[in-house]
């Protein structure tokens, strides 16, 4: 005997049923089960032959083998389907103009329904866009905005990582099967989330990655969300498409500006250009969403906001400190937690392999 979502198996999996057309079925018969019970002449005037009789067709030997697969992987803890018709569904994504019709999730639920903010960028980070992913998610996380992103190589990863050791985590919105980890690099990472997390598909069981299915996905990382923060994206890019698609569903958008010689910073300043906020601070995001940030003894022994962009960094990793915009000594030497001497002896290295250059006041900038 199989759970309340066969039916709903049954129509996501039938030939030439999207989204679109299932929501029109649904709209048209109400739920799946008074869906299957229509006559071929009433499913042919809402959505044509063809699909009609797709739907009248019994559930195949695959169909079925999915049903059983799906059932099975529910057993597990932890593990959820929810429908359009579940009240578990979230609320946010139905405000949305295309909620997926099922979600397939794995770990908390509860953070479905929390307030959140999505967090994006290009899966060809810099070491400072890496940094920036990590403490502006910690933050937002400790906030009370859980983080949600796309489970990508780069920025979203660090998004990730940031948010769980914050104290609203972060759900990763992936565009493979729930019971899939893709890329395999973030197999470890991806356990983490499951663990204390949330991670959520609207493809069945068993989809591969496909390329068309990660731009999909993104509307889900948004729909879910207050807002998006972009860090790091190419003038064309992925992250782009998820501020576009939160901009349709009235959700905020947030950018991080860059060096006018950096081309991850096209995107960032594009969007800016076009009436995102910029932000260079989390704090800007939260006074935006009027949230506001816990003080030090309810952080359970992390730093206030004001520091967690002062992160203590080792000394053979100040290179990746360093912007290709000028920056101060001063606020390498917090960045870095390096003392002034050894600050200025690895400084001195670093500019006599040419890989930073030292400019008037004090300033330096990276070269390469």
């Amino acid at each position: 005997m199989y759970p309340d979502f066969s039916p709903w198996l049954r129509l996501e999996q039938t030939p030439g049923v999207g989204a679109g057309t299932a929501r029109k079925l649904l709209t048209a018969f109400g739920l799946p089960e008074q869906i299957f019970a229509c006559s071929y002449e009433q499913l042919a005037a809402e959505v044509g032959p063809r699909i009609a009789k797709a739907l009248l067709q019994p559930p195949s030997p695959a169909l079925l083998a999915l049903t059983e697969k799906t059932y099975e992987w529910c057993q597990q803890a932890n593990n959820y389907v929810l429908t359009l018709a579940d009240s578990n569904y979230p609320s946010a994504l139905l405000e949305i103009p295309d909620p997926p019709v099922v979600l397939y999730v794995k770990g908390c639920l509860d953070l479905l329904s929390s307030p959140g903010i999505g967090v994006v960028g290009s899966r060809h980070a810099t070491a400072q866009g890496i940094r920036n992913a990590e403490l502006f998610s910690e933050t937002l996380s400790h906030a009370g905005l859980t983080i949600s992103s796309g489970l990508a190589a780069g920025i979203d990863a660090a998004a990730h990582q940031g948010a769980l050791r914050g104290m609203a985590s972060t759900v990763a919105v992936i565009g493979t099967g729930a019971d899939i980890v893709y890329p395999a690099r973030n197999r470890e990472l991806a356990h983490a989330i499951a663990e204390s997390g949330c991670i959520v598909s609207e493809y069945s069981l068993g989809s591969p990655a496909l390329a068309s299915n990660f731009p999909r996905r993104n509307r889900i990382i948004s729909g879910l969300a207050l807002g998006v923060l972009v860090i790091e994206a190419a003038a064309q890019s992925g992250s782009l498409i998820t501020a576009r698609m939160a901009v349709e569903q009235g959700r905020e958008v947030f950018a991080i500006p860059g060096s006018i010689h950096s081309p991850l910073a096209k995107g960032c300043h594009q969007l800016i250009k076009q009436g995102a906020k910029l932000v260079e601070s989390a704090q800007d995001i939260l006074e935006e969403l009027k949230f506001s940030l816990p003080k030090l003894k309810d952080l359970s022994g992390t730093t206030p906001e004001s520091e967690l962009s002062h992160v203590n960094i080792p000394a053979s990793g100040l290179l990746a400190n360093i912007a290709f915009d000028p920056t101060p000594m001063d606020t390498l030497a917090l960045v870095s937690g390096l003392d002034m001497g050894c600050l200025n002896a690895q400084l001195l290295n670093l500019e006599l392999d040419g890989q930073i250059e030292a400019l008037p006041g004090g300033l330096y900038r990276r070269l390469a």
